[in-house]
């Protein structure tokens, strides 16, 4: 299946999750009835380039700290940053991704977990060294985006970092369909009263065609 294919299959999944009432069990229903991963739009089964980049450029954070991967899908961010040394959990909503997760990388010391974004467990809060928040914005609908700003937020450590990675719009653009776009006005009313923005990077990926991609780090003071 063709990336627009995917993309095109996850839309109708989403809509008819929405239409529903349910507009969470698109994500099961993505991975339970795909024939591979060409059929997820978003597992090209190798760690994001923006992340990969940025731990090169940074050289950080350093190994021996706890890390928590937002919306895992498939595993490749969790084991990169396991690579780094990290005691890592990694979390999906939907079953079949983790499942489909700990058998590609069975050895792996990455802790596998269901769990929803907006509502994670509660002896996660504060809890985790490193944040990896990687595109679970841009699948979910905008009425959505608070709750899991505060979600994510919560699981921050005193002193740790979150790295978050979306695709980027200016502010008066519309969002359009999923995969959805954010600006850096909203990235700055999300986070603003909940962590401290260290950077933000407005870039064109290495894609063919390039996608705009913004990169922000925050952390907890």
């Amino acid at each position: 299946m063709s990336g627009d294919e995917a993309r095109r299959r996850a839309r109708r999944l989403e809509r008819a999750a929405t239409d529903r009432g349910a507009p969470l069990e698109w994500f099961e229903d993505l991975y339970s009835s795909a024939h591979g991963p060409g059929d997820v739009s978003w597992a090209d089964l190798e760690p994001n380039p923006s992340l990969t980049e940025w731990l090169e450029r940074e050289q950080t954070p350093d190994g021996g700290r706890r890390a928590l991967v937002v919306g895992c899908g498939l595993g490749d961010d969790a084991e990169a940053l396991a690579a780094l040394g990290f005691e890592v959990v990694a979390f999906d909503i939907a079953p079949t991704a983790i499942e489909w997760a700990r058998r590609r990388f069975r050895s792996s010391p990455v802790e596998y977990l269901v769990a929803n974004a907006l509502d994670p467990p509660d002896d996660w809060r504060r809890q985790f060294d490193f944040v990896l928040e990687s595109y679970t914005f841009q699948v979910l609908p905008p009425e959505l985006w608070v709750g899991l700003a505060d979600a994510i937020a919560g699981t921050v450590a005193p002193g740790g970092t979150l790295l978050l990675i979306a695709r980027g719009r200016d502010h008066d653009q519309p969002v359009g369909d999923i995969p959805y776009a954010l600006s850096p006005t909203e990235l700055a009313g999300l986070f603003g009263g909940r962590l401290a923005e260290e950077s933000l990077e407005d870039y064109l990926d290495k894609e063919d065609p390039p996608v705009r991609r913004l990169r922000a780090v925050y952390r907890r003071r």
